[in-house]
């Protein structure tokens, strides 16, 4: 490896600072504010979503010719979204970018014909639901050892197979299931809401409650040749997988940084024994900690990010980015409870709610591809 591909400018464009400004509003005044009350709620309607249509997110990758704003593909400007986002909170930020998954992962592998003809429905003013489901309910699951199967019969091919944790699996007029073609491998195909066979169960889980998952089940799905993405040509699985890893490592570092900026001045500010509890070395340390952990992983998911703009390899960089997130976020979501003591326990204050959706971190794969 040359001296040239190990560096990487944490120099932001004007345009990215810009866009940064209005996300980090967006995400105080629209996310952070209701993040409690949808957290409560365990679904969000697909209307609140249409606030964030106006930062146009979706709608920037999709080419011109197909109604969007045709902007160059930026890894490292989804993932400065998803981290902003996140810090507002982070299973919505999970829902605004889950479409914006499913545009990435068509300009990825689709044709030119399939670009136009699933991405123009979602270059819209208001918020359209399209989702990846790669994940299945396997306790040690492996991306690159599927389960759901997808047979050629004719000019069509029948799916069955298990998804879970499908963001929007329920709602979106557009799936990518990912499944396995047996002799050929990994392949996406693009599976409309209402196919026969298809169904959605909703599923509950301890974090990311403010956005719709479900178990989706399909059994002798059928979907003509031409929903398979990219036609003769192989389906990039890795690709997907480490692009969505170093999303969900954005993602824990926003709910991180978000965990960060509410423990230093509860420290500062809460008195024991005369004092603020920030004056006892343990807590010091902690918190010093906390940023330490947060730099680290907020940069190694920068580099993946960086490495995946310039058109390098970067499966290394996601695959210890991820590692590294998954077990720091955890670390951090459980020093951020412990920090506020009792309080921490208590649902008036954010940590635990943050802490639950951060255990995430080392589950989600293939949720957000940036």
């Amino acid at each position: 490896m040359s001296n040239a591909e190990l560096l990487f400018d944490l120099t932001l464009t004007e345009e990215q600072s810009m866009t940064r400004e209005s996300i980090q509003r967006f995400a105080a005044n629209e996310l952070r504010s209701k993040s409690r009350e949808l957290d409560e709620a365990a679904n969000t309607e697909l209307a609140f979503f249409n606030k964030s249509a106006d930062l146009g997110l979706s709608i920037l990758p999709i080419p011109e010719d197909f109604g969007g704003a045709g902007m160059p593909r930026s890894p490292i400007s989804n993932v400065l979204a998803a981290e902003d986002l996140a810090h507002g909170d982070m299973s919505l930020a999970l829902g605004i970018l889950t479409p914006l998954s499913f545009i990435n992962a068509v300009l990825d592998n689709g044709t030119e014909a399939q670009q136009e003809k699933y991405l123009s429905p979602l270059a819209s003013d208001s918020f359209k639901a399209a989702t990846i489901a790669l994940m299945e309910p396997k306790a040690t699951f492996e991306p690159t050892e599927l389960a759901t199967t997808a047979k050629k019969d004719g000019d069509k091919y029948i799916i069955n197979g298990t998804k879970s944790m499908v963001v929007f699996g329920e709602s979106a007029e557009l799936i990518l299931v990912i499944a396995n073609i047996e002799g050929e491998g990994p392949a996406g195909f693009v599976v409309e809401k209402g196919t026969e066979g298809l169904a959605a169960t909703p599923e509950r889980f301890m974090g990311l409650r403010a956005v719709e998952k479900s178990t989706l089940t399909l059994e002798n799905v059928v979907v003509a040749a031409d929903a398979k993405l990219g036609g003769d040509k192989a389906f990039d699985l890795q690709r997907l997988v480490d692009l969505a890893r170093i999303g969900t490592c954005a993602l824990s570092v926003g709910a991180a940084q978000g965990v960060l900026d509410y423990v230093i001045p509860y420290v500062n500010e809460r008195i024991a024994f005369g004092e603020p509890i920030a004056y006892r070395q343990s807590v010091a340390f902690m918190v010093a900690n906390i940023r330490i952990e947060l730099d680290g992983m907020r940069l190694m998911t920068w580099r993946a990010a960086s490495r995946a703009e310039q058109g390098l390899d970067f499966h290394k960089e996601a695959y210890l980015a991820r590692v590294l997130c998954a077990e720091k976020a955890m670390e951090i979501g459980t020093n951020g409870v412990q920090l506020l003591g009792g309080h921490g326990f208590c649902r008036e204050h954010p940590v635990e709610m943050w802490y639950r959706n951060l255990r995430a971190t080392g589950i989600l794969e293939g949720a957000c591809v940036v």
